[in-house]
């Protein structure tokens, strides 16, 4: 072979290889650095292979060959995690309206909400309930690219006891309802977290209080033993699954703690005492305290049963006045929205009503990303722009740290160095 041609081949298979890497720029004026929590100007972020390889200044020379995507007047933050939802619902067919559906129709409206809720920002979430492994099957679904969607951590069912939160409690006895994830006593319990686990759980729900939107149930009153709790958490902690405990009630959530659950969600009656135990074990608050507006302006037009909608009246006030102690006390607060009670695809309505109720703008984004990655067990993955992980950006026009509510209006939307939305009025 002469020399030119060497020389030739060697060129076609670098720029081949410059192809297959499919190496991408991305700058813009701004950038939320929520590691250090502060915001950056002109940041230039380089992604190869779907994760990041460099975060830098304009200044410094771009990658050779390199794709750029320029975004002028916007400010880029990484993607948005929600910690807890449910893909496959929906809040405009509630209480026995669902009935009218097949099970599988879930399934379809799974694959819409997804969509949704990845083209508002949201690159990861955590379901944290859904009938028949359908949180499984989307994952698999978006893995496999059949559907577009955000990175699923799937809890499939939420186990509960009998007559609990998560049973079926609105039919008389001559009604057989499905009881996949009710479960009573430790080795029962043990043995429903090893079979959820086999079939794609990577993460436990359980709940530990009463409810909201379960009929019957009191919203505060706790639902298994310390016993029972420990049980659960001790399987899935042997199994490398992270857990989280629906708990609104007070002697639940503390209780729940104690058996070393990772996250409450909900946490509405919380008091003093379960603070310095959230504090003292190392507990993720994870509270939906947007959904009380959504709930009792729509809910009774959507078919909510009226003794949710009573609860909803008598704890959604107590669970902001909660989450405002719980911040100011110093817990390692999340964001989780509840998305499904109220729409999917909505999520980032919540953060003005962090901010509301005593967070700073940095704050309530650090618990959608930094401080929902580590309590994923993620943090190499997902929640910073930073250099090995994931290329998930989310770009808004203008300053979201002065002016919160532009994160309900994402304008660009990036997963895995693949640009997943891209408005036509994007600078």
């Amino acid at each position: 072979m002469n020399p030119r041609t060497a020389v030739l081949r060697a060129g076609i298979l670098f720029c081949a290889n410059v192809v297959l890497a499919d190496t991408v720029v991305v700058t813009a004026d701004r950038m939320v650095d929520v590691l250090a929590g502060r915001s950056v100007v002109r940041p230039q972020i380089t992604i190869a292979d779907g994760r990041i390889t460099a975060v830098s200044s304009q200044d410094a020379p771009a990658a050779a060959g390199a794709r750029r995507i320029d975004l002028p007047g916007m400010t880029l933050l990484p993607g948005l995690i929600d910690m807890h939802v449910h893909l496959t619902s929906d809040p405009r067919i509630s209480g026995y309206r669902r009935l009218a559906f097949t099970d599988n129709f879930w399934t379809v409206v799974g694959v819409a909400n997804a969509k949704r809720t990845l083209e508002a920002g949201f690159t990861t979430v955590r379901n944290v309930g859904s009938a028949n492994y359908n949180d499984v099957a989307l994952k698999q679904g978006i893995e496999l690219g059949y559907i577009s969607g955000p990175r699923i951590v799937p809890a499939t069912y939420a186990i509960g006891s009998t007559g609990g939160h998560c049973d079926s409690t609105g039919f008389p006895p001559s009604i057989s309802t499905p009881t996949a994830a009710i479960a009573n006593g430790p080795e029962e319990l043990r043995a429903m977290v090893r079979k959820l686990h086999k079939y794609g759980a990577e993460v436990i729900k359980f709940c530990g209080t009463g409810g909201v939107l379960s009929k019957t149930d009191d919203v505060g009153a706790q639902q298994y033993s310390l016993e029972e709790m420990k049980a659960i958490v001790d399987e899935a902690h042997m199994l490398g699954l992270k857990v989280a405990v629906h708990a609104h009630g007070t002697s639940g959530i503390k209780d729940a703690i104690r058996a070393g659950v990772d996250t409450i969600e909900h946490a509405s009656l919380a008091d003093e005492e379960a603070f310095a135990l959230a504090k003292q074990h190392g507990t993720y608050f994870d509270m939906d305290i947007y959904n009380d507006d959504y709930i009792l302006a729509e809910g009774e037009k959507n078919g909510m049963f009226k003794e949710s909608l009573e609860k909803e009246r008598m704890i959604g006030r107590k669970q902001r006045e909660t989450f405002r102690a719980a911040q100011k006390a110093g817990v390692k607060m999340l964001f989780g929205t509840d998305g499904g009670v109220y729409p999917n695809g909505d999520n980032a309505k919540q953060f003005a009503t962090m901010v509301a109720w005593g967070m700073s703008p940095m704050q309530a984004v650090q618990a959608a990303t930094v401080t929902a990655g580590e309590a994923l067990g993620r943090s190499q993955d997902v929640g910073a722009i930073a250099a090995g992980r994931y290329g998930d950006l989310v770009g808004v026009v203008g300053d979201p740290m002065a002016n919160i509510g532009l994160l309900q209006s994402v304008s660009f939307v990036m997963k895995g160095g693949v640009v997943v939305k891209q408005n036509a009025q994007t600078p």
